[in-house]
């Protein structure tokens, strides 16, 4: 089997995970699945679940909220294909990690680069950068099949509140970054993956 980083990209429900997951049997039989989600609150556990019904048993799964670069670290053991469903969740838990959501309040027409905020702004964007950093890293040492989910975000309108700005731009950022390093990308539209590199 020869090393390859697959970046599935698409809108929410547009059968990333589905496809991530029959590329992921596809290409190997030893699958570890890293599971970002949180089960906040009873539709995101919901939404586990299904997710977890899809998934094969015999596939190996962790749990991993954040720092996945380092805590993939000697537990990728003799899996052809690592499956990371999905980015967008781990933007979303370095934004709101310890309960912190330092720009949420609505836009006041100032610049959102200035002050506190920018600061904060600035700090997640370090945070962001770094994660995926170490997740390319972790990528780049793995000797088989690593495949990573994500959404594309940016395609809607523009959120009106200043995190859901900041969590869009970041998002981008952390996707651009890891479509350079991709082998093959695909965007999903309406469950039909198109390829758009690779």
């Amino acid at each position: 089997m020869s090393k390859s980083f697959i970046l599935i990209l698409g809108g929410a429900r547009s059968g990333k995970s589905r496809f991530a997951q029959q590329t992921a049997k596809r290409l190997g039989e030893k699958v570890l699945f890293v599971a970002t989600g949180q089960p906040l609150d009873e539709e995101m556990a919901s939404r586990i679940e299904e997710h977890k019904r899809m998934r094969p048993k015999n596939w190996r799964t962790l749990e991993i909220d954040g720092k996945v670069g380092q805590k993939l670290k000697g537990q990728i053991g003799d899996a052809e294909v690592v499956l990371l469903d999905c980015l967008t969740l781990l933007v979303s838990n370095i934004l709101t990690r310890e309960g912190r959501e330092p720009f949420s309040s609505p836009s006041t027409g100032e610049d959102e680069g200035e002050g506190e905020n920018g600061e904060a702004i600035s700090e997640a964007e370090k945070q962001v950068m770094a994660e995926v950093k170490e997740l390319i890293e972790c990528i780049d040492k793995h000797k088989g099949i690593f495949i990573v989910v994500s959404n594309e975000v940016g395609l809607g309108l523009v959120p009106e509140n200043k995190l859901g700005r900041v969590y869009r731009d970041l998002l981008g950022k952390a996707n651009q970054l890891l479509a350079q390093h991709a082998d093959e990308v695909y965007f999903m539209a309406s469950g039909i993956p198109v390829k758009i590199k690779g």
